[in-house]
């Protein structure tokens, strides 16, 4: 009787000390969970580690690095078959979409285009021609109390001399085309447009004399030429369509704002 009270209370007092130890977490079931939940996580890690073949995607962008030079060829060939443009003015746009387009290049940047066919033109020297003239010239110009006043052109971001804009009907019943742009720039204004346009089309024909000399740049449908003038520290630049505009031989251009427009 006695032995059996004593393991009995032996018995309970185990139940209390056990209830009233810390409780620790079941392992049993994590114990098998975790290694491959490790193993999974090292895996991952050695994966993330090591070299992996390119994607789908990065091949892509990589075999897209070859065409370069077939976009640099179209490029040359789009130079080769566009006329030229002054300052996003290309030859060959009509009179009328020039002026509609309000593309001023001149400053006071309030300057609107006036030619010969307006009777405003009569206030900057300009001989008045009527609409079906072979040619009309041009040239920016700005109100003043006084009236019009003759504007300046902006080239490489320097107001030039002298400026003026051509167009012609290529055929009765056409209308006005920019066939040339010519603007008078001081010396180093024209360095600086020699090594700039060498950058965009390549290097230029040297043509004329070492005194005079005249710096080419061509494609199939324009011109553009600069012609250094040492003596007077100035230089023309000229931006032409070809074929030239429908000039006749030996005959005097109506307008003549400077000597370089003379001839």
């Amino acid at each position: 009787m006695r032995r059996a009270t004593f393991i009995a209370s032996v018995v309970f007092a185990a139940s209390i000390g056990a209830l009233g130890s810390p409780a620790h977490a079941d392992t049993h079931f994590e114990g098998r969970v975790l290694p491959v939940a490790a193993s999974n996580v090292a895996a991952s890690v050695d994966s993330a580690s090591e070299p992996h073949p390119a994607s789908s995607s990065s091949a892509t962008a990589q075999r897209r690095v070859a065409p370069v030079a077939s976009v640099t060829s179209t490029r040359k060939a789009t130079h080769a078959d566009t006329p030229f443009a002054f300052r996003g003015i290309p030859l060959g746009i009509t009179l009328t979409a020039l002026r509609e387009a309000n593309m001023v290049r001149a400053t006071p940047h309030e300057s609107e285009l006036l030619c010969e066919t307006d009777v405003a033109g009569g206030d900057i020297g300009m001989t008045i021609k009527s609409e079906t003239s072979l040619t009309v010239a041009c040239r920016w110009a700005h109100r003043t109390a006084q009236g019009w006043a003759p504007s300046r052109a902006v080239v490489d971001a320097t107001p030039a001399a002298d400026h003026v804009l051509r167009f012609a009907h290529a055929s009765a019943g056409d209308p006005l085309r920019l066939y040339e742009m010519s603007f008078m720039v001081d010396d180093e204004t024209a360095v600086d447009l020699r090594n700039m346009l060498a950058v965009h089309y390549g290097p230029p024909r040297v043509l004329g004399t070492p005194s005079l000399p005249l710096l080419v740049w061509d494609n199939a449908a324009s011109t553009i030429t600069i012609c250094m003038q040492s003596e007077s520290h100035s230089a023309t630049l000229t931006y032409l369509l070809k074929p030239a505009g429908p000039r006749a031989k030996g005959t005097q251009r109506s307008l003549k704002i400077s000597e370089f427009d003379a001839g």
